[in-house]
């Protein structure tokens, strides 16, 4: 399980290196790809491979459900984090996330979300502001 915030940062070869605290469950083949709310999804790949099935179920006959296809298996990329937890971002990940060197990595659980450090503080402050409200909708 991931949790936890991080604040690291993209090198100019577009290599983020993995919090400490993530890479021993990131052994392996991880998938990243465009995420929700303008951030970067990092999977590993048995939780990818949990949600491809989800995905495949979707009928394609929806529009939505073929945007939200094309969006999470057409923007994702195989990676392998080297020796020292590093791994490649490509420039149209980067781009799509509005990353150019300051990062935070979130723990969420089954997956990791890679965000602009400057796009994460703004969405942190405003989800704070309205955390009650969120609350009492999600939990009845």
């Amino acid at each position: 399980m991931f949790i936890g915030e991080f604040s690291h940062s993209v090198d100019d070869k577009g290599r983020l290196a993995v919090p400490v605290k993530f890479r021993a469950d990131l052994i392996g083949e991880v998938v990243i790809t465009k995420g929700l709310d303008g951030c970067l999804f990092l999977y590993t790949r048995k939780e990818w491979d949990k949600l491809v099935e989800k995905i495949k179920q979707m009928p394609i006959s929806q529009g939505n459900a073929r945007a939200f296809s094309r969006l999470m298996l057409g923007g994702a990329i195989d990676s392998v984090p080297d020796k020292q937890g590093r791994i490649n971002l490509p420039k149209y990940l980067l781009s799509y996330a509005g990353i150019k060197t300051n990062v935070v990595v979130a723990g969420l659980y089954d997956r990791l979300e890679i965000w602009d450090a400057k796009r994460w503080d703004e969405y942190k402050k405003k989800t704070e502001k309205d955390v009650e409200k969120l609350a009492e909708q999600l939990f009845i």
